[in-house]
C-alpha cells in the first residue's frame, strides 16, 4: 500500500444534524417572520426561516406530547398544551418555563388561540368545552359549554370591541359566542363536514369558512347568513384572505374584491372571488397535471396555509410535513424545509464544492438539501421507493435506481442549483437496488437489481449537451447497451474502478464478482464471506477491491489472483457501506449496529469507532476533499461529520507545550521555596506525584509540620478535596503513608465534620483510608514493642569486667570505647 506522505485520520467530529422538528400539527410564525414553530413530538422547535436551523426548543418535562399551542400576536407569550392535562407558559427564548396551571379540562386540548390583544386565551377541549383565560391576571374567565365532541377550532373575532369567539366541532356547526353573557349566540350551519378553517375581512362584517365537504361559505356576521357557497371541488384544509393590495396574485384587474387562497387534497394554491365565486388562478406545479382524485389525499396534500403579509409570502404544509414558502405576487416556491425524512436509504455529497447533499429517503421522492440554507428540493419522478444513488465525477449529474424498476440521470444547474431528470431507463424485471456512475467522464451508468442482472446503460452526447429550462419535453430514453445475469441472488451493490474499464458486483449469494466494462465478460470471483455482500469499493491508490459483508467482516481482495488480502473484524452486526479514505490507506465502515469505524490498512487496526447513530447506517460518503463525510441512518438522521485529526494533533501539541511550561514553573517554585503556589500548581495539572513531592519538600524544612500545616489551610475546598483524594492513594504504600497521614492530621484537626460532609466523594475516600491506616497503627505498635523488648534487654545485660557502678548505669548509647569492650568480651566468651 502507498502511505508515503499521506496524514492517516484519527478521529471525525459531528458538525451538523439533520435530524426530524416537525411530525405534523399546527405550525405558527412570529410576527416578523423570522421564526417558525411546530410540534415533534413532545418538543416544540423554533426553526429559524433564514437558515433552516432549530434556534430554540421547549421540551415539556414530563415527556408528554404537546397537544396544542399558541404564539400571543405581540410574540410575548407562548403556551402548551400537552396530555397530561397541564398548560405551561414559557419564555421561549430561554426554553424556561414561567407558569404551570391545570387546564381545568378533562381531556387534552386540541385547540388553542390569542385574541388580538394578547391577554386573553382560548382553549378547545376534547370534552366537548372552551375555557377562556385572563393571561396577564392568571385566572379563567369562561367556561363555554355546547359543542358536541372535539373542539377542533376556536378564533376569537379580530374587533375584540365585539368580544365574540368562534368555535367549532365534530357536529360541523360554527358557534358564534358572546363572551359578555357566556352564551352562544349563534349557530351557523351550511357544511356537511369537518370546518377546517376561518378567516375574516378587515372591517370584520364578512367571514369565509372552510370544510373538507369541498365547499367554501361566505358569511355576513351581521345577518348571521351566507353571502354565497363557493364549490372548491376538494376537500380544504385552510382558507386565507388576501390583502387588498396591487401585485398580489390575482388583483391584476379588480384590486376591490375580495379574495381568498384555498390549500387542500389537490396539493395546489388556488385563488377565488368571493363575489363571484370563480377561480382567478391556480397554481401549476409539476403533480398538478397529474390526474388525482378528489376523494383521497395524496403525498402532494396540503394540511395548513399561513400568510404573511409583510414578507408578501404564504407557507403551506404536505402531509409529508413539508414547510414550503411561495411568494404572494405569483406563487412561485421560494424555500422549502423537510420536517421529517423518514428512513434515510442513501446519502451522497453534490455540487461543484459539495454544497448540497442528496437523499434517498423511505419515499418515491428524492431530497436536495442546500446545507447552507437548509433549503430542499424534492425530486419528482419514481413512483416506488428510491433505493439507491451514485454521483459522477463533477458532482453536477447523478443517478438514482428504485424499486419501479428504473433508473434516472439528473442534472444540477450550475448557477441556480435547480436539479431536473435529464434521462430516464427501464428494462429490469424487478427492483434496481444497486447504482454506479462512470469515475472519468460522464459516459456511463451500471445498475444491479434484484433480478439478479447488471445493465449498462450509455449516456448520449445529448444529455451533457442539454440545457435545463421549461419548455423540455421531458427526460431522454437510455437504453441499455448490455445486459448479464450477475448473480444467483439479488445485487446489493455495484462499483466502477477509477479508469472505468472493471466493475465490481457484490451479491446476497456471498460472493463478489469482477467483470469488464466493455463487454461484460466475467474476470474473476471473490469467495470467502459467510453472509450475503452489502457493499463493494474499488481502491483509488491500489489493484484492490474491498468488500463488506452481513457476516460483520471486511475482506481487501488483490485484483490480480482474486485472493483474500487481509480481513478486519470488529463489527458486531452487518456491514453495509465502505468507502477509502486518505488516498485509499484507510477504510470507514458503517454497520447495522449504528456504528461508523475507522481502520487502518497497514496495521489492520481499528483507529476509531464513532457511535452517534441509534440505527442502521445505510449512507455513507466522503467528499471530494476528504476532510468531510455525510451518513444517513434509518434513525431518520442525516449528520455530518469533519475530519479532526489535524485540529487534535494541534490541541495536543499545544497541551504538552502549555505542561512542559507549568512543570518548569513548579520546578521553579519549588527551587525558590513558593510551596503554596507550587502546591496549587500540582493540583490544577491533577499530578499526585507531582503534589507528593512538594509536600516532601516541606515537611524537609526546619518546621515542616508547622509549614505544612499553613500550606494547606490556605488552599481551597475544591484544592483540598482532591489532596485528600490524592491521601488515599499514597496511604496505600508504607513509603508514602507519612506524608498522607500528616496532611490528614492538618484536615481533621482544622476542619470541622460539617464541612469534611461537604467534600465531594468524602464517603469512599474515608472509607479506603480506614484499612491502610489501621494497618500502619498495627505496625507502629508492633515496632513499638520490639523496640521495648530491646531497652528491657539492654537494660538487664551484665558486664563482668566492668565496675559495678557503670552496670548499674541508665541505659544510653555506646561509644565505641563501649563498643571495643564489647567486642572484646564476646571474644572472650
Amino acid at each position: 500500500m502507498a502511505t508515503a506522505g499521506v496524514q492517516f485520520k484519527t478521529n471525525y467530529a459531528v458538525t451538523r444534524k439533520i435530524d426530524a422538528f416537525y411530525k405534523g400539527g399546527k405550525i405558527q410564525v412570529n410576527k416578523d417572520g423570522t421564526y417558525l414553530f411546530c410540534i415533534c413530538g413532545n418538543k416544540l422547535n423554533i426553526l429559524d426561516i433564514a437558515t433552516g436551523a432549530v434556534s430554540y426548543t421547549i421540551e415539556q418535562d414530563d415527556q408528554e406530547d404537546i397537544t396544542s399551542f399558541a404564539l400571543s400576536p405581540d410574540d410575548e407569550i407562548l403556551v402548551t398544551g400537552s396530555r397530561a392535562l397541564l398548560l405551561k407558559q414559557w419564555e421561549w427564548k430561554d426554553g424556561k418555563c414561567s407558569r404551570t396551571w391545570k387546564a381545568i379540562h378533562t381531556a387534552p386540548v386540541a385547540s388553542m388561540t390569542f385574541d388580538s390583544t394578547s391577554t386573553l386565551l382560548a382553549t378547545g377541549g376534547c370534552d366537548s368545552t372552551i375555557k377562556i383565560w385572563d393571561v396577564i391576571k392568571q385566572y379563567c374567565t369562561h367556561n363555554l359549554k355546547g359543542s358536541s365532541g372535539v373542539v377542533h377550532l376556536v378564533q376569537f373575532h379580530p374587533d375584540m370591541s365585539r368580544l365574540q369567539l368562534f368555535s367549532s366541532s365534530m357536529d360541523y356547526k360554527i358557534r358564534i359566542w358572546d363572551l359578555k353573557s357566556s352564551k352562544c349566540l349563534s349557530i351557523l350551519e351550511t357544511h356537511f363536514s369537518a370546518v377546517t378553517s376561518l378567516c375574516f375581512s378587515p372591517d370584520g362584517d364578512t367571514m369565509i369558512s372552510s370544510g373538507r365537504d369541498k365547499i367554501c361559505a361566505v358569511w355576513d356576521l351581521n345577518t348571521k347568513s351566507t353571502k354565497r357557497t363557493v364549490p372548491v371541488y376538494e376537500s380544504v384544509e385552510a382558507v386565507v384572505l388576501l390583502p387588498n393590495t396591487p401585485g398580489i396574485i390575482g388583483r391584476e384587474t379588480n384590486t376591490e374584491s375580495v379574495l381568498f387562497l384555498t390549500a387542500g387534497s389537490k396539493g395546489i394554491l388556488r385563488v377565488w372571488n368571493a363575489s363571484s365565486g370563480k377561480c382567478v388562478h391556480s397554481q401549476t406545479l409539476p403533480h398538478s397535471t397529474t390526474k388525482v382524485s378528489d376523494e383521497e389525499a395524496n403525498e402532494h396534500s396540503l394540511t395548513h396555509c399561513l400568510l404573511l403579509p409583510d414578507q408578501w409570502q404564504v407557507i403551506t404544509v404536505t402531509v409529508e410535513h413539508n414547510i414550503q414558502m411561495y411568494d404572494l405576487q405569483n406563487l412561485e416556491l421560494k424555500k422549502q424545509f423537510v420536517g421529517y425524512n423518514d428512513e434515510v436509504l442513501d446519502v451522497k455529497f453534490l455540487g461543484p464544492s459539495d454544497s448540497h447533499i442528496v437523499l434517498a429517503t423511505n419515499s418515491p421522492q428524492i431530497k436536495v438539501f442546500e446545507l447552507a440554507t437548509s433549503n430542499c428540493q424534492i425530486l419528482h419522478g419514481h413512483t416506488e421507493t428510491v433505493l439507491a444513488l451514485d454521483i459522477f465525477k463533477k458532482a453536477l449529474m447523478f443517478a438514482s435506481c428504485a424499486k419501479d424498476r428504473t433508473v434516472r440521470i439528473w442534472q444540477m444547474d450550475k448557477v441556480t442549483g435547480t436539479v431536473s431528470c435529464v434521462a430516464q431507463g427501464s428494462g429490469h424485471t424487478n427492483g434496481v437496488g444497486a447504482i454506479s456512475c462512470s469515475r472519468l467522464k460522464q459516459s456511463f451508468i451500471v445498475s444491479g437489481s434484484q433480478d439478479f442482472t447488471m445493465k449498462l446503460w450509455k449516456l448520449p452526447e445529448s444529455i451533457l449537451s442539454k440545457k435545463m429550462d421549461a419548455d423540455l419535453s421531458g427526460p431522454e430514453v437510455l437504453l441499455a447497451s448490455f445486459t448479464e445475469k450477475a448473480h444467483d441472488k439479488d445485487i446489493n451493490s455495484i462499483a466502477i474502478s477509477p479508469n472505468d474499464k472493471l466493475v465490481a458486483s457484490g451479491s446476497q449469494d456471498r460472493t463478489a464478482k469482477l467483470w469488464s466494462a466493455t463487454d461484460f465478460s466475467l474476470l474473476g470471483v471473490f469467495k470467502g464471506h459467510k453472509r450475503g455482500i452489502w457493499c463493494v469499493q474499488f481502491s483509488p491508490a491500489d489493484q484492490v477491491l474491498a468488500t463488506s459483508s452481513a457476516d460483520g467482516s471486511l475482506k481487501l481482495w488483490g485484483l490480480q489472483d482474486f485472493s483474500c488480502l487481509k480481513t478486519f473484524e470488529g463489527h458486531d452486526a452487518s456491514v453495509l457501506k465502505v468507502i477509502f479514505v486518505s488516498r485509499g490507506t484507510q477504510l470507514l465502515t458503517s454497520g447495522s449496529d449504528g456504528l461508523l469505524k475507522l481502520w487502518t490498512i497497514k496495521t489492520n487496526e481499528c483507529v476509531k469507532t464513532l457511535d452517534a447513530h441509534e440505527d442502521k447506517v445505510w449512507g455513507l460518503h466522503s467528499n471530494r476533499q476528504d476532510d468531510a463525510i455525510v451518513t444517513g441512518s434509518a434513525d431518520s438522521v442525516i449528520m455530518l461529520w469533519k475530519d479532526v485529526t489535524e485540529i487534535e494533533l494541534a490541541e495536543e501539541q499545544t497541551k504538552q507545550e502549555e505542561e512542559i511550561m507549568k512543570e518548569q514553573e513548579l520546578s521553579n517554585l519549588l527551587h525558590e521555596k513558593r510551596f503554596l503556589k507550587a502546591l496549587g500548581l500540582a493540583i490544577s495539572l491533577d499530578k499526585p506525584h507531582t503534589v507528593l513531592t512538594v509536600i516532601k519538600a516541606v515537611l524537609r524544612e526546619p518546621q515542616g509540620k508547622d509549614d505544612l500545616e499553613k500550606t494547606v489551610l490556605r488552599l481551597r475546598q475544591d484544592q483540598r478535596e482532591s489532596i485528600l483524594k490524592y491521601c488515599c492513594v499514597w496511604n496505600t504504600n508504607s513509603r508514602n503513608c507519612h506524608e498522607a497521614q500528616s496532611v490528614l492530621n492538618v484536615l481533621l484537626t482544622h476542619e470541622s465534620p460539617d464541612v469534611l460532609l461537604q467534600y465531594s466523594g468524602i464517603r469512599g475516600n474515608v472509607e479506603s483510608l480506614i484499612p491502610y491506616t489501621e494497618r500502619h497503627l498495627q505496625r507502629m505498635g508492633r515496632l513499638l514493642q520490639s523496640s521495648m523488648f530491646v531497652d528491657f534487654m539492654w537494660q538487664h545485660m551484665r558486664l563482668k569486667d566492668l565496675p559495678e557502678h557503670e552496670e548499674k548505669s541508665p541505659v544510653s548509647f555506646p561509644t565505641s570505647a563501649d563498643q571495643t569492650a564489647a567486642k572484646q568480651v564476646n571474644t572472650t566468651t
